[in-house]
């Protein structure tokens, strides 16, 4: 059979010549399935895996049928979780409609939204944003969302964990009823659930895979590791042992222990590696992951702010450095490796804390991780960082009694007591009123006598 192409797609030519420049001519799985279900018109919603093409599936349909609109306010609204995926899609969208007249502007948080609002004085056709900073620009009248047609929202359920449905709710609410919502999605929760059956009408599903399905071109391997100090010693083996290892990306599960991480790898192989996570600022970060993508440097050390959407090719190895507490990160963490039809390694180091969260990943993917044996050569560090060690207990904590009734209101010491006189009428005039003033005269002036 023989294989479909963009030009089957009857895409405008200067699209089409884009993609050619780009050496992009056949159209992946899910770009092919989302094709017509979006020119229809409908609702769309889109479960795929991360690394499959899911920005072209739905950028190439939506410019496909976009019109330039005379009043400066954009038609189309792509939102994103994070401003790493807002810099990559407005890149992109550059790059596709560079021969058309479309006007696109990209926009996140961290930068003055003053600044941001002079980006819109010679209008807007197609518009990439955070929530937050998309809800902050709409209600300062710098933009009007009350022209979208197309509402498209990337990395859906991302977004609903990182707490953004207010924003999106509010960002509905400024839009007309009237438009096609387009969201994707690498699984598919009981919150995006809940969002689809409140807001959207229908939507058309398509699902290249179900939820939780690892990339099958994915090698993925454990090792069993005493600690986070016996981690760094099995990652320097693996880095030097293994010349394939040229563009890794290293995954830990907080800022401080990504820095911590770095500091200990920087001086076992000084500028191959960077570090980036959202205490970095925007350039920095930007900076780091271009050197990363021309490598550069050797590896990217980093959270799951890197663990969406980001299209970094030629990843070799993605090496979980600490076990994601979610299981579905998981997935889109080792999405990073194996993209674009090409073979990739997930490698997830394991302490014992951590293996019940392997058990969770292994449920969800419905496949088991091969364990590989612990190398003799690597020395087992028994120190342990902050975070590993033991709760301190206190030996024989002093044991406070409380009276039946308990805190602040146990029995009052006798002395303490007040009795009750009962109302004004029962009280002994005070001395300095009525007779008994009287009496203290006549007895001061029965002194002054005598």
């Amino acid at each position: 059979m023989e294989k479909l192409t963009f030009a089957d797609f009857d895409l405008p030519v200067k699209i089409l010549d884009v993609l050619a420049d780009l050496e992009l001519f056949e159209p992946t799985p899910i770009q092919e399935k989302s094709l017509k279900p979006i020119l229809s018109g409908r609702d769309v919603m889109g479960i795929a895996q991360t690394g499959t093409g899911k920005t072209l599936a739905y950028l190439l349909p939506v410019l496909k049928t976009w019109k330039y609109s005379k009043t400066g306010n954009p038609t189309v609204l792509v939102l994103v979780p994070t401003r790493e995926l807002v810099v990559q899609v407005t890149e992109i969208l550059e790059k596709l409609t560079e021969n058309i007249t479309a006007r696109v502007i990209g926009i996140y948080g961290g930068k003055n939204i003053n600044t941001q609002k002079l980006l819109f004085n010679d209008g807007c056709d197609i518009l990439v944003g955070t929530p937050g900073r998309v809800m902050d620009l709409a209600i300062d009248n710098a933009i009007s969302l009350k022209e979208i047609q197309k509402l498209i929202i990337d990395e859906f359920d991302e977004m609903l964990n990182l707490g953004f449905r207010p924003q999106l709710t509010h960002i509905f609410e400024m839009m007309k009823e009237k438009r096609q919502n387009i969201l994707f999605s690498a699984t598919m929760t009981e919150a995006v659930d809940e969002m689809l059956d409140e807001y959207f009408a229908n939507p058309v599903e398509i699902s290249l895979a179900r939820s939780g399905t690892p990339l099958e071109k994915i090698e993925q391997t454990a090792y069993k590791v005493e600690n986070f100090n016996t981690k760094i010693n099995l990652l320097e083996y693996l880095l030097k042992k293994d010349t394939d290892m040229s563009k890794v990306l290293i995954f830990n599960n907080n800022k401080k222990h990504a820095d911590l991480l770095f500091t200990k790898i920087d001086e076992l192989f000084p500028e191959q590696f960077d570090v980036i996570h959202s205490n970095k600022s925007q350039n920095y970060r930007l900076k780091a992951m271009k050197r990363f993508e021309n490598e550069e440097i050797r590896g990217l050390i980093t959270t799951d702010v890197m663990a969406r959407g980001l299209d970094i090719s030629n990843i070799t190895h993605v090496i979980n450095f600490e076990t994601p507490d979610i299981p579905e990160q998981y997935i889109h963490r080792i999405g990073r490796t194996g993209r674009a039809d090409k073979e990739g390694k997930a490698v997830t180091f394991v302490t014992k804390k951590e293996e019940p969260l392997v058990l969770d990943i292994e449920l969800l993917m419905d496949k088991e991780l091969k364990f590989n044996d612990f190398p003799a050569e690597v020395k087992i560090n028994p120190n342990k960082i902050a975070s590993e060690k033991d709760e301190v207990v206190m030996k024989n904590p002093v044991q406070v009694k409380l009276n039946e009734g308990g805190g602040a209101f146990h029995e009052k010491k006798a002395k303490n007591t007040k009795e009750n006189w009962g109302g004004p009428s029962k009280r002994k005039a005070p001395k300095k009123f009525g007779a008994n003033r009287a009496q203290q005269k006549a007895k001061s002036k029965s002194k002054r006598k005598k």
